[in-house]
C-alpha cells in the first residue's frame, strides 16, 4: 500500500493505482475536478498514465457551475 495526502487528508492505496485510479477510489467525479499534484497542476491527459507514489500530495478541486 501507498500512504498519499488528498486534501489535507492521509489515504492509503494499492502500488499500482494511477491518479485517474485515485479519483475512482475517492468518488470524485473526473470530469469536474482540477487535480494539484506535487504543488503542479496535473493534466488530465496524464491521470492515466500518472502512478501514485507513497508520499505523494494532491489537491484536488471539484468545479462548480452558477451564476
Amino acid at each position: 500500500m501507498v500512504s498519499l495526502k488528498v486534501n489535507g487528508e492521509s489515504h492509503e492505496c494499492p502500488e499500482s493505482t494511477t491518479v485517474l485510479g485515485l479519483l475512482e477510489q475517492l468518488a470524485f467525479p473526473p470530469q469536474l475536478v482540477v487535480i494539484e499534484y506535487n504543488r503542479d497542476i496535473l493534466h488530465r491527459q496524464d491521470w492515466a498514465a500518472t502512478q501514485v507514489k507513497a508520499g505523494d500530495v494532491f489537491e484536488i478541486v471539484t468545479v462548480v457551475g452558477g451564476g
